[in-house]
């Protein structure tokens, strides 16, 4: 039976009821929420069941998608049908001189109720003389036939010719129920013999389906006659039913009994023939015959497959091994071994590249196709099930049967990067907002399951958010710059990419991402040392200096790092006569030819240092070599320069560094002041301090403030080259040219550069004073420049105007 709810079942999974098979769908059904099964219309059992003696209809219920019920229903019979003969009277011949025992057979009544309902006996009636006698016999099929049966002699035709009987047909109901036919006997002449047959039956074994005109028994009835009153005549008899016209024919010269229908044991495997045979002379007297077909089962159908998709040939891919995705029904018409089945998932078994489905047999042929293990739509996303079933016959018969299984979807897979770690590289300098590289998460789910999205994670670069260095496109997982890098700040840096599905919940996975900024050759060599005055240095070697005398050492930085760091020095220009080497490493220049001075007293060598970068960034310096006139001082010798006493001769690297360092301190401090006074004029860029210098003799001259309408700014001619330089002259007096005492402050901004050098050049005389009456100046130019156009003058000189 169907499970039930039973009280408080609303509380459960609701039950669901389903019909796959209903031999009578028109009868009955079954309700899909309670199972109630419920008959749809009057149930006719004679209608339905005409022939079977059991009548019985079937449904096949699967209930909850997990269990096949099989119903069975018997229609019980009620006695509503009387037994009927075909006809209200029959009439017979038969001779005077038919022999006691000679037996007629008689039309047979239907009745189509069934069981005890049904015909149950014959009756025979109104016999008044007792000539007659009634014998009720079996057919194979169980159905029952009345035969008439001579019991005394019939030699009183001439008193009466006629007899009238009534053949009454009962059923078994209670009550009963009956019909009758009126038997017309009328005694006749006859000839002397009748026709008879060898035996009264026979039995012959015939293959079913066997071919149209195959002879089944040829029949033999004799006559001692002679003449046309021993001629024989074969016929079916008159109640031989329609079914056995249509399956055989009779010869009715030769009584040969040949298959003229298709045989089929599946449809009735044991048949019934009643022959007759009656001479030719009047008033003839037929014999009969009984012939039992018994047909011989052939393997002669295939299995039959039918199936029911529970799943509408669809399943998720999160279905557990056990789900049950069809209902498989076999039958096969055979009997015996041909009938017996055999089921299999073609394809099936759980190797390498078998489908993942099996057959499970219920009952009665029936079977489930259930998963045998977990399903991969990733991995397969639509299977061909086949079903095979095969008889036992001999040859055995197969039949095949395929549906498609669609699996669905589940978002069961997160996002891959395809790698662990990316590696991009920039070169720093770069624009913002340019493209780095991209990272790349796929996802094997379908729609919105394998749809990926990227971010950032939280994160820094020293104290600094990462999402004001990077960013990454949501949809395709590009990253871009948000600023410009320095590679001398940052080197490299990481930071972690999430990518997500859309599913529901989703998935998600990350991966590192290290950038790397590449060092650009940006910054060009600058040259510290010797301290140089409109790129030219002095340098004093003695006259009498021999080979490998050090002249000097050229000392440059360059902020960048590594090739593009790295320096080398050599001289370009003024060492034709190859009198001085210089080491491309150190910068260290040396002598290399022991009469040099005499060659070029002084020389003027032009000195190139270059990096490693690509491109190569240089800078160039002009020293000017002079010889000193005199021997070379012995140690601790004073060495003189002109009129001056010559100073013993020292490695001037250190006090130039801790000269510069200490001048470096005192412009910065200045620079410093100046800015203060500069805050007061806003409007201006260029602020100046003047004012008269004491007289060298001590005495105190008169001092005079000066305005800045009292001083000329004048460009001076040159370019430096290495970009443009803010540099102020200061003079002491109109000839300049003749006097020693001279100031140059240079003081070097490039434009592109937030640091300033200031390089400061000591007189040659250590006891330089300002007359009385000339001018000393300092000046200081603040603000940077945005272009070239914007930029101030490369060089200005400030000269004294007027007479103070």
């Amino acid at each position: 039976g169907a499970p039930s709810g039973g009280p408080g079942g609303g509380r459960g999974p609701k039950s669901t009821f389903r019909v796959l098979e209903n031999s009578a769908p028109h009868l009955l059904d079954v309700d899909g929420e309670s199972g109630l099964l419920y008959t749809k219309q009057r149930i006719d059992r004679e209608a339905l069941c005409r022939r079977s003696a059991k009548c019985q209809l079937s449904l096949e219920v699967f209930a909850n998608d997990q269990e096949i019920c099989m119903i069975k229903v018997e229609i019980q019979d009620l006695n509503d049908n009387a037994p009927a003969f075909p006809s209200d009277q029959v009439d017979m011949d038969i001779s005077e001189n038919a022999a006691p025992g000679t037996r007629f057979p008689l039309t047979s009544a239907h009745d189509p109720d069934a069981g005890d309902n049904g015909l149950r006996t014959y009756l025979l009636t109104r016999d008044d003389y007792g000539l007659f006698s009634l014998d009720v016999k079996s057919r194979g099929d169980g159905t029952k036939f009345p035969e008439l049966v001579i019991q005394k002699p019939l030699d009183h035709r001439e008193e009466q010719s006629h007899h009238t009987l009534v053949l009454t047909a009962l059923d078994g109901g209670d009550p009963p129920r009956s019909g009758t036919v009126q038997i017309n006997v009328r005694l006749i002449d006859s000839n002397d013999n009748s026709p008879v047959f060898e035996a009264a039956s026979y039995v012959v074994e015939l293959p079913e389906n066997a071919p149209l005109g195959t002879a089944v028994i040829d029949l033999n009835a004799t006559d001692a006659d002679e003449g046309t009153n021993g001629e024989v005549l074969y016929s079916f008899s008159g109640y031989a039913p329609e079914r056995v016209r249509d399956l055989f024919s009779i010869d009715p010269q030769s009584g040969l009994i040949r298959v003229k229908g298709n045989l089929d044991y599946e449809e009735s495997g044991l048949i019934e023939i009643d022959v007759q045979a009656r001479d030719l002379g009047p008033n003839p007297i037929p014999a009969h015959c009984k012939v039992t077909v018994r047909l011989i089962d052939r393997n002669d159908n295939a299995p039959t497959i039918g199936f029911v998709s529970v799943r509408q040939g669809a399943l998720s891919e999160a279905a557990p091994p056990g789900t049950v995705i069809a209902l498989v029904r076999v039958t096969d018409r055979d009997s015996g071994k041909n009938g017996q089945l055999q089921c299999r998932v073609l394809g099936g078994g759980g190797g390498p590249g078998a489908v993942p489905f099996t057959l499970e047999e219920n009952y009665d042929n029936f079977y489930t196709v259930v998963t045998d293990r977990p399903l991969d739509r990733e991995a397969q996303d639509e299977y061909n099930v086949t079903i095979v079933a095969r008889d036992e016959g001999n040859p055995p018969l197969n039949s095949t049967k395929s549906f498609s299984v669609r699996i669905l979807d589940e978002n069961d897979n997160p996002p891959r990067f395809s790698k662990n770690l990316y590696v991009l590289q920039v070169p720093e300098n770069n624009i913002p907002g340019e493209y780095l590289g991209s990272v790349l998460a796929q996802d094997p789910d379908l729609g919105q399951n394998g749809t990926v999205s990227y971010s950032i994670l939280p994160g820094h670069v020293g104290d600094v958010s990462i999402y004001t260095y990077v960013s990454v496109n949501p949809t395709n997982g590009a990253i871009y710059a948000l600023r410009s890098f320095n590679y001398e700040q940052t080197k490299h840096f990481e930071f972690r990419v999430l990518a997500k599905d859309s599913g529901s919940p989703h998935r998600e996975s990350n991966a590192t991402v290290r950038v790397t900024v590449l060092d650009v050759n940006d910054n060009a060599p600058l040259i510290v040392l010797p301290a140089l005055i409109n790129d030219t240095a002095e340098l004093q070697v003695p006259r009498n200096a021999g080979v490998g005398y050090p002249v000097g050492t050229v000392r440059a930085l360059d902020s960048d790092f590594g090739e593009s760091g790295r320096l080398t020095y050599e001289i370009v220009e003024g060492n034709d006569e190859h009198l001085f080497e210089m080491d491309p490493t150190s910068g260290e220049i040396r002598t290399l030819h022991p009469y040099w001075e005499e060659l070029s007293p002084v020389a003027e060598l032009v000195v190139k240092v270059s990096d490693h970068g690509k491109p190569s960034l240089s800078a160039v310096a002009k020293l000017i070599v002079r010889a000193l006139a005199g021997p070379l001082p012995e140690a601790g010798e004073p060495q003189v320069n002109g009129e001056q006493h010559r100073r013993p001769h020292w490695d001037l690297s250190l006090p130039l560094i801790v000269t510069l360092s200490t001048v470096s301190i005192i412009l910065l401090a200045a620079m410093i002041t100046i800015a203060v006074k500069c805050k007061r004029e806003n409007k201006e860029i260029r602020t100046y301090n003047c004012r008269i210098a004491d007289g060298s003799g001590g005495g105190k001259g008169k001092k005079k403030k000066i305005s800045k309408n009292d001083i000329m700014l004048v460009p001076s001619e040159g370019e430096d080259s290495r970009g443009p330089l803010n540099v102020m002259n200061v003079v002491s007096s109109p000839s300049l040219a003749t006097s020693p005492m001279y100031f140059d402050y240079q003081t070097r901004l490039p434009l592109s550069s937030p640091r300033s050098e200031v390089m400061y050049l000591k007189p040659a005389s250590n006891n330089l004073t300002v007359p009385q009456g000339h001018v000393g100046c300092h000046t200081s130019f603040t603000g940077q420049g945005t272009n070239a156009s914007e930029a101030p003058p490369s060089r200005m000189s400030i000269i004294q105007v007027g007479d103070f």
